[in-house]
């Protein structure tokens, strides 16, 4: 009986009939044989292939049979994408599962159509939903172990046989059919969309990054010559990570998390071991902000390991760079340090020559100063507010402000967000200085920049540091003046994603 999904035997006594799902399923219009087929179509995709649903498999569960994991959370999807709302597995009047790292979308297996079926699958829920909110409020994040060992799996040779295409329900559509051309446009565009992200934020161009990937995995389900099939996986990475990076901005955390862990999946199958690292330095970067710097430390770990004969030195200074903020939030000001310098120096050997692909062209010097002020200056805060630490913070962010300053022109260029970040950045090692003038000043130039953007991020760090500064120096009047100014200006409940 386990090949139909269900917790029962075949029998109802004792059961009572789901009211709750009969009510959904009436008012969808579907008979009962439509929504078998959907449920095993949709657990075909997730890799459920043991799923095999029938008529009177829907009768039992509408009797109130309690079907197992993955049905009610399959049902829930296909519902809320019926009515274009959230339909929760409670609703239904079903009981979800024990959660597990597979039910978070990070243990997927590591084969190629798997890979193209779950970005395709999630991509195109992303598309019709993520307005409602019901992707970041559906998925439960990963951490820990859950979150690291199958992370650890990227190293591992692919599995014989995994790279054949998956077969389309109607048929392909050829062999070889993209051209170079094509294939250049599709990776101009990523290019576009990075500077979108960083001259407007992730909330204005996210969705418009989520359709071309949907696309992307559309080209992969056809057959293609390996070198093709490699870059289609790269580009497919790619466009995956920044839908990670903009759903992180926006603060859509388990989205975020999601799209990371796809974009690994399809750097893998693409062969590119530093695109994979840089990943992970996402993710990385992700768990500090969630405030789990151990899990932090051991992403950046791997991908270091995974990329340490493949990485350019200006990649390899970036992932010093992470590593020293997992070291930061973790009170170990020596290892802190240490990678503090590790990223200086390895920086100072990059060159024109070495070939950098463009996902770390954002890596700049100021970059570079900016991620080293803010190790220093949470080490300030994790030692209790050190002097010490805001001071060698100070110089740092200093410079970052003013590199930044320099990129950032009036017509809107430039990284405008890392110059918000840095702005609100700086205000805040004037408040560890106990300077709240200077702290209202440069909070201030950061929601001048928050105006231009669709950043929840930056609108959150502002905010953060606006009411520290107001719980301690509430009576000094730059920073009344600057609190009004928030209140009216940045007003709490976060940006709406892009339509």
């Amino acid at each position: 009986m386990g090949g139909n999904g269900s917790s029962g035997g075949g029998g109802t006594a004792g059961k009572r009939p789901n009211e709750r799902l009969a009510s959904w399923f009436v008012r969808s219009g579907w008979s009962k044989g439509e929504l078998a087929r959907q449920v095993n179509r949709r657990a075909r995709r997730l890799g459920a292939h043991h799923i095999s649903t029938d008529t009177s498999r829907v009768r039992r569960w509408l009797d109130g049979e309690q079907p197992r994991e993955p049905i009610p959370r399959i049902l829930s999807e296909l519902f809320s994408e019926r009515f274009g709302s959230v339909v929760a597995i409670e609703d239904l009047g079903l009981h979800a599962g024990r959660p597990t790292a597979s039910a978070g979308g990070v243990d997927l297996p590591w084969t190629g159509p798997q890979t193209v079926a779950a970005i395709s699958e999630f991509s195109r829920s992303d598309l019709m939903l993520a307005r409602r909110g019901f992707l970041g409020t559906s998925l439960s994040m990963a951490a820990g172990p859950a979150l690291v060992e199958p992370m650890q799996r990227w190293l591992a040779p692919c599995p014989a046989g995994t790279a054949a295409a998956p077969s389309r329900e109607h048929g392909g559509r050829g062999t070889d059919r993209i051209s170079e051309p094509e294939l250049e446009l599709l990776e101009q565009a990523i290019v576009m969309f990075r500077q979108w992200d960083a001259q407007c934020g992730g909330g204005l161009r996210r969705k418009a990054v989520v359709g071309q990937l949907h696309e992307v995995t559309e080209l992969l389900q056809d057959s293609h010559p390996e070198p093709v099939r490699r870059r289609l996986f790269r580009v497919t990475a790619e466009l995956a990570e920044l839908a990670g990076w903009m759903s992180y901005d926006v603060g859509l955390q388990p989205t975020a998390q999601k799209y990371f862990v796809l974009a690994l999946h399809a750097a893998k199958e693409a062969g590119d071991r530093p695109l994979g690292a840089y990943v992970l330095s996402d993710m990385s970067r992700q768990m500090i902000h969630l405030g789990r710097p151990e899990d932090a430390l051991e992403l950046v770990h791997l991908a270091q390991y995974g990329s340490r004969e493949d990485a350019t030195p200006r990649t390899q200074a970036m992932l010093h760079a992470v590593e020293a903020r997992a070291y930061a939030n973790m009170g170990r000001p020596d290892r802190c340090h240490r990678a503090v310098r590790m990223a200086q120096d390895t920086f100072a050997e990059a060159s024109p020559g070495d070939a950098d692909p463009d996902w770390i062209g954002f890596f700049s010097e100021a970059e570079l100063c900016a991620e080293n002020a803010h190790s220093y200056r949470d080490l300030a805060y994790v030692a209790g507010r050190s002097p010490t630490y805001a001071s060698l913070a100070q110089p740092e962010m200093e410079k970052a402000v003013e590199l930044f300053a320099r990129e950032c022109r009036e017509d809107g260029s430039g990284h405008q967000r890392s110059y918000a970040l840095n702005l609100a950045g700086m205000a805040t090692v004037h408040l560890l200085k106990r300077e709240p003038e200077q702290c209202a000043a440069l909070a201030g130039r950061a929601l001048d920049v928050a105006g231009r953007l669709r950043s929840e991020r930056v609108n959150t760090r502002i905010r953060t540091t606006v009411a520290s500064a107001a719980r301690e120096f509430g009576d000094v009047a730059e920073i009344t003046e600057l609190s009004g100014r928030l209140a009216g200006e940045l007003p709490e409940g976060g940006v709406a994603l892009a339509v």
